[in-house]
């Protein structure tokens, strides 16, 4: 709608985990880093938290994205784990086997999963179990298969890599699980973007899209620090509709009174305030 206006070849700020947007912060950097160092390195599991809209989501499709480029790899990604848990069972198995069998219980399940994980070891692939929003695990029985796939193992070697992905809270429920907290290797939570990489993020999703000129002006980049409280998805709503705003009012520069308006049209959706923002940048 507003595209041709800024001299955009598309909408810069949807909220859809497309690899081309992600923007490599130093911490988004590390996290992926250490997510391949795991699967690469055969590691048992690996845990990544971070706040709600913070880029986990847009990462694991990077980390997808990265195994499928190599041979090496067959990747099961969970996106809905509200499953029970021999439902979650069935749905590894199912990504993982290429001939559809069926199976009328557990048992058969695990002994058609390890015959699929030796199979892969036997053509040197590894296998990996990427879990998204974890932390919507309903059945809490669901835990307690993911350490029993971790028991998967030829000598000192593991058959299959699983990488846990959500929001705070699933650290707090490992921790309730030392049998499988002390089989993460690797763990790394995704904070907010600080105020620069807030701007370096909004500039890099404006060259993606075909940006040849500015479009925000400093104040306001400062402007949607303070109201995003440096969260992406709420970045994109506010850069998102100021676009829109501009568009209508027939702007040339989105300037620090249109991102106050759409701040406060979105008033309750977005999170923290502004104080708390300056009280974090002071600590």
């Amino acid at each position: 709608m507003y595209e041709s206006y800024w001299g955009l070849k598309e909408k810069p700020f949807e909220n859809t985990p497309d690899p081309r947007y992600v923007y490599f912060s130093l911490q988004h950097q590390e996290a992926l880093s250490r997510l391949l160092y795991v699967v690469r390195e055969k590691k048992s599991a690996a845990l990544l938290t971070g706040e709600y809209g913070s880029g986990k989501t847009l990462l694991s499709r990077v980390l997808l994205q990265e195994l499928q480029k190599e041979s090496q790899y067959q990747t099961v990604f969970v996106f809905n784990p509200r499953l029970s848990s021999l439902e979650f069972i069935k749905e590894i198995v199912y990504q993982l086997e290429s001939s559809k069998g069926s199976y009328s219980n557990k048992i058969e399940l695990f002994h058609a999963l390890h015959k699929i994980l030796l199979s892969n070891r036997d053509y040197g692939r590894h296998s990996v179990v990427i879990i998204d929003e974890a932390q919507s695990i309903i059945d809490s029985n669901i835990f307690e298969e993911l350490r029993l796939l971790l028991n998967f193992q030829l000598d000192n070697l593991f058959l299959l890599t699983i990488i846990l992905i959500g929001q705070p809270e699933l650290t707090e429920r490992v921790i309730t699980l030392p049998q499988l907290r002390q089989r993460i290797a690797v763990r790394f939570h995704l904070r907010a973007l600080g105020e620069e990489d807030t701007k370096k993020y909004i500039q890099h999703r404006l060259d993606i899209a075909g940006a040849k000129q500015p479009i925000f002006d400093e104040e306001a980049y400062r402007e949607i620090y303070l109201s995003s409280f440096g969260i992406p998805r709420q970045i994109n709503n506010i850069c998102d509709l100021a676009l829109l705003a501009g568009f209508g009012n027939r702007l040339d520069r989105i300037k620090k009174d249109t991102i106050e308006q759409v701040s406060d049209d979105l008033e309750g959706f977005l999170p923290g305030s502004k104080d708390g923002v300056e009280k974090l940048d002071k600590q």
